[in-house]
């Protein structure tokens, strides 16, 4: 949309012209110049500063064959010329030796040259993002997004992302000039202050790390969909308000994360918020008389963070019962088909086993929603179970697992459900060396989760080296869990058993890596093609799998597919001999009736 001041700047802009009759009118054209090329100046101030070397030695070629194709803009400035569009046709030119230029000389006033300058390189492809995200800035201090975006023809939450990126500070627009840093990346870091944004920088040292940025993002964002508060209350904190409205929500800076997404991030707010939260949980426990069950087992308790959520339960007057303490009783969400097929979606069932399972699924909810709905008439109360790190929390009935008072039968509830105070020494002991068991496990899963994470983020899949060995182990491997079922394993696979039932997954691994041939793994992936194909409505001629699948075993069994497809030609044929014959017949009445 053309403002009223863009208007009035348009027709103060003076271009030189000359008149021309074209029908017995006069109409004014622009008139080009050639100009000395000395006389020529880049404008110091040009928005662009950035020009691809190899692009422009080929512009250059191009100029010394076919000349300059368009000429480029310029103003007076004493007794040169200053450019306002066309540097890169310029930097060409004198690659290329040229002695002239042709030029529109035109008239600008005030600020007119830069905010020319501005949307002609925006409206190019090849702009670097930082210089795009500072030029956008510029225009918005004149004009919304909404107007910026239909000047460029982008989208607005274009123009609010590139808007975000120009607070981004020099020392992370130098990792997205270099290619290091991505663009959303780059949007991500620049969600925080200048001071965090530095604290960040120093945090990651001298070379870029992608991950550990991400890391420290992730630290620092919440996703408020999750918040264990209501994010439209406004009197949870009053002086921080509605989380909905708050500038510090990504949803409000542009639709960063897409599809509306509200994210926080500004950490402190959020975990005061999340505080104060868990703050009026406890209250609502000790004013409704509900048990508030913190997500927490026996072997997981000494933990610094449950440690605290504990003494911060016990200091308001709560007696702290741990899941090992209690039984729950959750409300049982109905099954449906489709979260029966997500659930076996790695499973080659029919739809008749899916009905199946969903049959027996649903034979099970109806038991718990009884269960649920007689539980207090079992001595279960009302209760609230929450997360210790998030403190999102869900409504049940729970019942405190009862302590036996009778010497003989003290230790008879399983050594898991009992308090270390109420074991023996023995008992202690094991205890402690299951909870370490336990500890360990729960860190193998978050180093492995982090690991996984760090390789999806590099780029080992674009790798252009040959598949190792252990890389072949690794698929094999995950080929024969995930889709060789029971039967298939003992048919053709029970070699790779042989002997690994006492073993280790370490050392079954270390088995299978040592006695790794390469036919087992051409085994597994042929044992994969005969499961991977699709029936029913999918076949040989319009569906990619089965196509390939059925090119691919044409060496080795094409007499017997010959066999095969000769029945179902035959009956095709007889079939379409008789349909001809029907046809003609009719076509015969219909000749009858036209005569």
């Amino acid at each position: 949309m053309t403002t009223k001041a863009s208007t009035t700047r348009m027709r103060r802009s003076k271009t030189t012209t000359a008149n021309k009759e074209v029908n017995g009118k006069k109409v004014q054209t622009i008139q080009i110049q050639n100009l000395d090329i000395g006389k020529i100046k880049p404008d110091p101030d040009q928005p662009r500063k950035t020009f691809d070397e190899k692009l422009l030695s080929q512009l250059s070629e191009s100029i010394k064959a076919h000349g300059v194709l368009q000429p480029i803009t310029v103003r007076k400035s004493g007794r040169d010329f200053i450019i306002v569009m066309g540097e890169r046709r310029y930097r060409a030119c004198m690659l290329a030796k040229k002695k002239t230029i042709p030029c529109i000389v035109r008239t600008y006033e005030n600020n007119e040259v830069l905010e020319v300058q501005i949307i002609e390189n925006l409206q190019r492809q090849d702009v670097e993002p930082t210089e795009e995200a500072d030029a956008i800035a510029y225009l918005n201090e004149k004009y919304s997004p909404s107007e910026i975006a239909k000047r460029l023809g982008r989208t607005d939450n274009f123009i609010r992302q590139r808007l975000k990126l120009s607070g981004l500070i020099d020392g992370f627009k130098h990792f997205v000039r270099s290619g290091e840093m991505t663009i959303s990346l780059g949007v991500g870091v620049a969600l925080f202050e200048p001071e965090e944004q530095q604290m960040m920088l120093e945090t990651m040292g001298e070379e870029f790390n992608a991950h550990q940025i991400n890391r420290m993002i992730n630290n620092q964002t919440y996703d408020l969909e999750k918040a264990p508060f209501d994010v439209a209350d406004k009197t949870l904190v009053l002086k921080s308000g509605t989380c909905v409205e708050c500038p510090f929500n990504a949803a409000n800076q542009g639709n960063l994360f897409g599809e509306g997404k509200m994210v926080c991030t500004k950490s402190a707010c959020f975990e005061t918020k999340k505080s104060k939260s868990f703050l009026n949980l406890i209250e609502k426990s000790k004013k409704e008389s509900v048990l508030l069950i913190p997500g927490i087992r026996q072997y997981w308790a000494d933990e610094e963070n449950n440690q605290l959520v504990i003494s911060q339960l016990e200091s308001n007057g709560l007696k702290v019962y741990l899941l090992d303490d209690v039984e729950i009783i959750e409300c049982p969400t109905e099954p449906t088909m489709d979260a029966i097929k997500v659930e076996y979606q790695h499973y080659d069932y029919s739809e008749d086993e899916l009905k199946a399972e969903l049959d027996e699924a649903i034979q099970s909810y109806k038991d718990d929603l009884e269960m649920y709905n007689s539980a207090k008439d079992n001595g279960f109360v009302n209760g609230i179970v929450f997360n210790t790190e998030t403190y999102q929390h869900k409504n049940a009935f729970v019942k405190v697992i009862e302590e036996t008072e009778n010497d003989s039968t003290e230790y008879s509830a399983p050594l898991a459900n009992r308090k270390m105070a109420d074991c023996t020494p023995q008992e202690q002991i094991i205890k402690i060396n299951e909870r370490e068991i336990r500890k360990k496990q729960i860190e193998n899963n978050k180093q492995f989760e982090e690991v996984v994470q760090m390789i999806r983020e590099t780029d080992y899949i674009n790798t252009k080296k040959a598949l190792s060995v252990d890389e072949m182990v690794a698929f094999s491997i995950s080929l024969f869990e995930n889709n060789v079922d029971y039967m298939g394993r003992q048919k053709y696979f029970s070699k790779l058993l042989t002997g690994t039932s006492k073993m280790t997954e370490v050392e079954t691994v270390e088995h299978f890596k040592k006695n790794f041939k390469k036919d087992v793994f051409h085994k597994l992936i042929r044992y994969l093609l005969t499961k991977q194909v699709h029936f029913g409505e999918s076949n040989h001629v319009n569906n990619l799998t089965n196509i390939s699948f059925y090119n691919a075993i044409q060496g080795y069994f094409k007499s017997k597919i010959a066999v095969i497809e000769k029945e179902y030609t035959e009956k095709r044929d007889k079939r379409e001999t008789r349909l001809k014959e029907r046809i003609a017949v009719l076509e015969k009445k219909i000749q009858e009736l036209n005569d």
